[in-house]
């Protein structure tokens, strides 16, 4: 990907690229992209018509889940057991533009998303301390506005902790495993409530990010 920040790359909306590709190559003329519109207009006016999913999600008509593991996971970073929606690397998630990464179209995904209702509790699942907002490295308002890093010195590493509601922690503070940091919200995020976790080298951007795993400590449990 470009060394550009994750802010200024501009999120596609769902079906987006298809429906430009569809246009640039219609070979019917403009009585077929008029028939397109008018079906496309109609199945937008059903999909106003059905109910939202509960707590606020996003409708089931739109993909949230871009894996196929359905099992839930532990993880000392927050409560509960929740699914992943989004792996770290290469996605046919919507929201990132094309990255040179990635083969057929396809995205780059700088951490790992889980669901999780809004409110939900968010800890440390390593020591380290805060770090300044706009120090290097800075997260832009594409992680939502209290987005916040942990540094951790022993590995030389920022954890991203992205879309937040409240943080109980400020520049400065040292953390402690286990301490409560955040609540998880839905801020500047197009597809509902969830943890965005990302781990990159001290000091660097998103375009250094590293595999999450081995720090998120994900435990995968039995589907009910």
């Amino acid at each position: 990907m470009a060394r550009l920040t994750r802010d200024a790359l501009p999120r596609r909306h769902i079906g987006s690229k298809s429906c430009e590709r569809a246009t640039r190559h219609d070979p019917n003329g403009p009585g077929t992209a008029l028939a397109v519109g008018l079906v496309s207009l109609a199945v937008t006016m059903t999909l106003a018509l059905l109910p939202p999913d509960a707590g606020g999600q996003p409708p089931p008509e739109e993909r949230r889940f871009w894996v196929q593991d359905k099992h839930p996971y532990t993880s000392p970073w927050y409560r509960g057991e929740h699914r992943r929606m989004i792996n770290f690397g290469c996605t046919r998630a919507p929201y990132y533009p094309d990255s040179p990464r990635c083969a057929d179209d396809r995205g780059c995904h700088h951490g790992i998303d889980v669901a999780m209702r809004c409110g939900n509790p968010l800890f440390a699942g390593l020591a380290g301390r805060v770090v300044h907002p706009r120090s290097s490295g800075a997260l832009g308002p594409a992680y939502g506005a209290n987005a916040f890093r942990i540094r951790n010195a022993a590995h030389d590493i920022d954890v991203v902790i992205g879309h937040t509601r409240r943080v109980f922690v400020r520049p400065g503070d040292r953390v402690e495993r286990g301490q409560r940091i955040a609540l998880a919200s839905d801020a500047a995020a197009p597809d509902g409530c969830h943890l965005h976790f990302e781990v990159r080298p001290a000091g660097d951007g998103y375009h250094a990010a590293r595999k999450p795993a081995r720090w998120f400590d994900l435990d995968r449990q039995p589907i009910d």
